[in-house]
């Protein structure tokens, strides 16, 4: 009996030290999370952590909104700049599957007014070159006019004519092409990906917001995801934000009492709305990157092929081109996480980053309301001690 007794004695306290060690090592994770946001400005930090197919570590901190005191949550939406290219990405490659479009073929197979670089005016624009950002587009200075308060007021395919049609408004073929052949270099262009959407309104039929709600978002139950925002909650709405520092003193009269020198920008959205204009939560787009890690499927809904995945997350460009031929179909490989697959994401007021590393079946996940380039900082922290 005495011998049993000290047994469980021995077990509760090993179980206790476990438990302890796992509550420091949290406290020390958000001490670190705390710190970057501090250090940093970053007003609010939603991260979350995947591994197979379930979520086991999820957190938000700071604010979501100063002006109201509503603090960031990990269910909290935002506006998530270009990690959405690889939705945009996943949605062209269904129509690959379905063979509605050929990643080789000229643009103008599915377009009904002409892209072509005048520089170079025999060469084709292909589907794959938008992809892996090889086309030639430039963005031109015309991209900043669509940025605006509110929802879009100007339709993707008006814009997009308009871009490139030689009559165009904001046609101008020194701004808006570069003076190298199609295929013959990379150079990263947002207006590539608002062609891709455009590509997929006209195989499809529908709109572009309305083929990913149907064709991505619903079987992956991301509910809480959406492009515009009448698509969206607008209580889980995160404010982003523009740290001006003490120089504000002089511009302005401080915003907020809480945290006095920040300046929050209005919910906008721009014309080009496919390459960065997804707005979800942590939570929402952890089942995106769930179904990349387990071979296009989410609680047995499919939204790609095994093999689609693995073809869109392996090098795509040779070694002139692409030197560290870490270029897939739109996601990067990670050099430093190797063997990651990512995107991250800028705008005003934003900062994100998704890795995912299908190998292990980890992904990690982090949101920021602030333009601030320390997110990998925060990835690589939460890889490492989960992994």
């Amino acid at each position: 009996m005495k011998k049993l007794i000290l047994t469980n004695f021995i077990f509760f306290i090993g179980l206790t030290n476990l438990l302890l060690g796992q509550d420091q090592s949290l406290d020390s994770l958000n001490d670190f999370i705390n710190n970057q946001a501090e250090r940093f400005h970053v007003p609010g930090i939603a991260a979350c952590v995947i591994k197979g197919d379930s979520i086991v570590w999820h957190n938000g901190y700071g604010y979501a909104n100063i002006e109201d005191e509503k603090k960031m949550t990990s269910e909290s939406i935002l506006n998530i700049a270009s990690i959405s290219k690889t939705i945009t990405a996943t949605a062209i490659m269904q129509l690959w599957e379905k063979g509605l479009l050929k990643l080789d073929a000229d643009v103008n197979n599915y377009l009904d007014f002409s892209v072509t670089n005048p520089n170079f005016p025999n060469t084709p624009i292909t589907i794959k070159q938008l992809l892996t950002h090889t086309s030639s587009i430039a963005d031109g200075s015309s991209l900043k006019v669509g940025y605006q308060c509110g929802d879009p007021k100007k339709e993707l395919k008006d814009w997009l004519f308009n871009y490139f049609d030689t009559d165009g408004e904001y046609y101008n073929e020194i701004d808006n092409f570069h003076n190298k052949e199609p295929a013959s270099f990379r150079e990263y262009s947002n207006v590539g990906f608002g062609l891709l959407g455009l590509i997929v309104e006209e195989i499809s039929g529908v709109p572009f917001n309305e083929y990913v709600k149907v064709k991505i978002f619903e079987p992956l139950e991301m509910s809480n995801s959406g492009y515009f925002l009448n698509e969206v909650d607008a209580n889980r709405l995160a404010t982003s934000y523009l740290y001006l520092g003490p120089l504000q003193e002089n511009l302005t009269e401080p915003q907020n009492s809480k945290l006095p020198y920040y300046n929050p920008y209005c919910q906008y959205s721009f014309w080009n709305y496919p390459d960065g204009l997804v707005r979800t939560s942590v939570l929402d787009l952890a089942k995106f990157a769930t179904a990349y890690m387990n071979g296009g499927i989410y609680k047995g809904k499919r939204i790609l092929k095994k093999e689609t995945i693995e073809f869109m997350m392996s090098p795509q460009l040779s070694e002139e081109i692409n030197v560290d031929k870490d270029q897939g179909l739109c996601w990067f490989q990670s050099p430093s996480l190797y063997p990651t697959w990512y995107h991250g994401g800028s705008d005003p007021g934003v900062s994100t980053r998704m890795y995912i590393n299908k190998k292990d079946k980890l992904g990690v996940i982090v949101f920021q309301n602030a333009n601030v380039d320390n997110t990998f900082y925060i990835i690589k922290e939460l890889y490492n001690r989960f992994k």
